[in-house]
């Protein structure tokens, strides 16, 4: 059963927590991971770049917004975001052929 952190009482208790909580992000890792290949599916006949710069910028900015708004620390998740965004230009290189070039 599903608890608060103000219902855990014990260390078990958050780990549990915790390990859901990281499944859970895994799993909406995958699902947005599957967005990224559509991405390229879609740029591909259209001649669009994996690497758009104002989309880029776009992505970064709403992280640290949505960071702010959920009384988290931006650059913190700006700096991971990021990350996610730099490795998922890379899939779309690859799955683009631009790797290739």
């Amino acid at each position: 059963m599903q608890k608060t952190p103000a219902e855990c009482t014990t260390m078990a208790d958050v780990r549990t927590e915790i390990d859901r909580l990281d499944r859970a992000l895994m799993m909406l890792f995958a699902e947005r991971w599957g967005y990224i290949n559509r991405a390229a599916e879609i740029k591909r006949p259209l001649k669009l770049k994996a690497d758009i710069p104002a989309r880029v910028a776009e992505v970064r900015e709403n992280a640290g917004r949505n960071a702010i708004e959920l009384g988290l620390e931006p650059d913190f998740y700006e700096r991971l975001w990021a990350q996610l965004i730099d490795h998922s230009i890379a899939q779309e290189r690859k799955l683009l052929g631009e790797d290739e070039a």
